[in-house]
């Protein structure tokens, strides 16, 4: 099982939710200062930004390897969209190792969506 950091549209009540399903909400969570969130067509992309003071709102979830595999699929690694690595999370999960989808692209001209996607 790996922990993941969702803040997209894979969160609950959201549109591809459903990709999470059979997996394991663990709880909310956000990122330490330093990321932000982008309209990217439809959906968030993260994405280091040295300015940030907020940091990145969103859930952790325990997910098994085909689960986690699925993901890697809807979040386009193989094409270069994401890239899935370390996040740093605020306290309760400082500690613990978890991952998230990082947006590859460019955001230049993208909305600043700050901290929190909502749908």
């Amino acid at each position: 099982m790996a922990l993941i950091f969702v803040y997209g549209t894979l969160k609950r009540g959201d549109k591809n939710h459903h990709f999470l399903a059979g997996q394991k909400f663990v709880g909310e969570a956000r990122t330490t200062p330093g990321f932000r969130l982008f309209e990217v067509g439809g959906y968030p992309g993260m994405v280091p930004h040295a300015g940030d003071r907020d940091g990145v709102a969103g859930e952790v979830w325990s997910v098994d390897a085909e689960c986690l595999a699925r993901l890697d699929e809807l979040e386009g690694l193989a094409e270069g969209l994401y890239q899935r690595r370390g996040v740093s999370l605020l306290p309760p999960f400082a500690d613990q190792e978890l991952e998230a989808y990082f947006y590859l692209r460019s955001v230049a001209g993208r909305t600043d969506l700050g901290a929190v996607w909502t749908k």
